[in-house]
Formats: structure tokens, C-alpha cells, sequence
């Protein structure tokens, strides 16, 4: 890729980097050690939590690193994961997207609906709805400049409302045959690993190298770190956020096909809390709220992070579930604070 030499503006507020700065070239390597401790500390604390917490589990629990457990992890991870993969575009570019619990439980009941007509309907059609969807978000959003949080909290409810309305207010249960390729998607494993982490796994890989090598990745650290120096900059602005409200859709309805696939049938009530779930993951791993920071596999490890707490608490068993939530709103609420402070301390340097 040619790069043309501009002079970047100054650094956005919130201590994100400069527009169309990469994460990586945060801490360069004429910075002070306690620079390079900041950003070592904002990129990679998330995955020094998860070994701490796997090794923990794994001295606490012999259960905890058995095949099936690990197995059951690894694939209930991947459906939040896609969610999370789009939602990390979002946040970048300093949006949020309320609406893809809402997605991820429709895109479920469209591919079980349509895995009846065959596997490409089952597929192609969450994604059109669900991308239609996410295309109609970014469009309020950065042609009539509404509120992200507005826009996207008016389509969770309408998902929903288109939910129930096809599942006669959630009375009709859609199934997938079990011997059909679609359901194969879900069931079957390649190398002792289920086939939704495989796909999971080639998605972060393209969604990285989107983000950290191509231009509208580029685009995406430029219009979060300071929307309006990216304007002057000649970015896109404009189709850059509408790409990334598109892509949550897209992946939103992904998810759900591929998990309408693992259970081989569309459930109405799932997805409830979800986009909350991806958000927490994606914000975790490193991704600034204020947008301008952030990259992929941080978004994975907070995935994966939230999972294990939620399997410790499953193996203590004495546990309500609740506590489920109260562990990932205190994660959320310690790695806010963390972040804040980070983005203080740099910049006061």
C-alpha cells in the first residue's frame, strides 16, 4: 500500500493516537519506559487477566481442562466473538451499536427458517436482514447525524418486534434437520475442533488485517481519533461509518445463523444482554469507549476472558448465576477506570 506523507493533526481528546495512527505505533521506541509500560499495560493487561485466571481454574478445578469443557468454551466463545468482532469496528471509530443481541437472535430464526430451502438461503438471508439493518444504522448516523446510541437502541427494539412477529410473538419454534450441510456448520468438528471456531478464527484474522493493514482500516483509527481532522484529511468519514454499522450487522447476523446451526433450531429469547456482552469484551480488551484505539485481538481476549470467569462460576456450582454478571460488570467498570487513568497519565507526560 502507498503511503502519501501529510502531517497528522494533534492527538485527540481522550488520549486515543493520532488520526490513522495504528495501536502499534503507540509507545515508538524513543519513548520513556513509563510510556512504553502504559501501553504495554492498555494492550496486553486483558491477557495477562486470562492466564492468571485460566492458570487459577486449572489448579481449582479438575474439570476445567478437560476436552469437553474446553471444547464447550471454545464454541460458546465463538458466536459472542463474531458479535464482537463488528462491534470493535464500531467502538473505534468512538459509535456503539445497541441493536446486535436484537440481530443475533433474528439472524437465528431467519437461517432456521430458511436452512428449509437450503443451506445458501440460510445463510444469505440473516445476513441481508440483519446487514440491511446495520446499513440503515449507519446511514441515520452519519448522513442525518443522529445519535449512535438513539439509532441503534430504535433498531434493537425493532428486531425484536420484527422477531416476534415472525415467530407469532414467539410461539413458532423454526428447526434445522439435523442431517442437513447447514446444521454441519454447527455440529461437525475439523481437527477435534468445532467448525464454528475455525470460521471464528479466519474472521479475526481477515477483520486484522482489515483494521491494521488496509486503507479503510486507517479510515476507522482516523475517523475515532478526531472525526473532524480526518474530514480535512480527505477520509471518507462519512462511508467509513457506515461500513462499520454495516459490518456489526453483518456479523450480528452471522453469529446467530451459526449458532441456529450448533442448536439446530431458532430461538426467540436468546441474544437478550448480548450486545452488552460484546461491548464489555471489546472495551476488556483494550478498546477505547472515546474511540481512536483499539484492535482485534484484544477484543477476542476479552471474549475469552469473560467466558472463563462464567465457567469458574459454573464449576464452583454453589453460585447463582447472577454472579456471572456482577464479575463482568466489575471486570467492566475496573478496566474503564484502568483506561482512564492510563489515558491521563500519557498524556500528562
Amino acid at each position: 500500500m502507498t503511503h502519501t506523507h501529510t502531517e497528522r493533526p494533534a492527538r485527540a481528546e481522550g488520549g486515543g493516537p493520532s488520526p490513522g495512527k495504528d495501536p502499534s505505533d503507540e509507545a515508538p521506541l524513543g519513548a520513556s519506559r513509563a510510556e512504553r509500560l502504559s501501553a504495554l499495560a492498555q494492550q496486553h493487561g486483558a491477557l495477562v487477566t486470562l492466564l492468571l485466571v485460566a492458570i487459577g481454574a486449572s489448579i481449582g478445578f479438575d474439570t476445567f481442562l478437560t476436552g469437553d469443557n474446553l471444547e464447550n468454551m471454545a464454541v460458546s466463545s465463538a458466536f459472542l466473538a463474531i458479535v464482537a468482532l463488528g462491534m470493535t469496528f464500531v467502538i473505534i471509530t468512538g459509535g456503539i451499536d445497541l441493536s446486535v443481541g436484537s440481530l443475533f437472535a433474528l439472524g437465528g430464526v431467519l437461517a432456521a427458517w430458511g436452512s428449509q430451502y437450503g443451506t445458501l438461503v440460510a445463510l444469505l438471508l440473516p445476513l441481508a436482514v440483519c446487514g440491511l439493518i446495520g446499513l440503515v444504522n449507519g446511514l441515520l448516523i452519519a448522513k442525518a447525524r443522529l445519535a449512535p446510541f438513539i439509532v441503534t437502541l430504535a433498531a434493537m427494539l425493532a428486531a425484536r418486534g420484527i422477531l416476534l412477529a415472525i415467530t407469532d410473538e414467539g410461539s413458532n419454534t423454526y428447526l434445522v434437520d439435523e442431517k442437513s450441510f447447514f446444521a454441519s456448520l454447527g455440529q461437525e468438528k475439523l481437527l477435534g475442533v468445532g467448525v464454528p471456531v475455525w470460521i471464528t478464527a479466519a474472521l479475526f484474522v481477515a477483520g486484522a488485517v482489515m483494521l491494521r493493514r488496509s486503507r479503510f482500516g486507517q479510515y476507522v483509527y482516523a475517523v475515532g481519533g478526531n472525526e473532524d481532522a480526518a474530514a480535512l484529511m480527505g477520509a471518507p468519514v462519512a462511508r467509513t461509518k457506515i461500513a462499520v454499522y454495516t459490518l456489526s450487522g453483518l456479523c450480528a447476523g452471522l453469529a446467530g445463523a451459526l449458532n441456529a446451526a450448533w442448536l439446530v433450531s431458532g430461538v426467540t429469547i436468546l441474544g437478550t444482554g448480548m450486545e452488552l456482552e460484546a461491548i464489555a469484551a471489546v472495551v476488556i480488551g483494550g478498546t477505547l469507549l472515546t474511540g481512536g484505539f483499539g484492535f482485534i485481538s484484544g477484543s477476542l481476549v476479552g471474549v475469552l476472558l469473560l467466558k472463563v470467569i462464567q465457567n469458574v462460576i459454573n464449576q464452583i456450582g454453589s453460585l447463582d448465576s447472577a454472579y456471572q454478571q456482577v464479575v463482568s460488570g466489575a471486570f467492566l467498570a475496573v478496566v474503564v477506570i484502568a483506561q482512564t487513568w492510563l489515558g491521563r497519565r500519557r498524556r500528562m507526560m
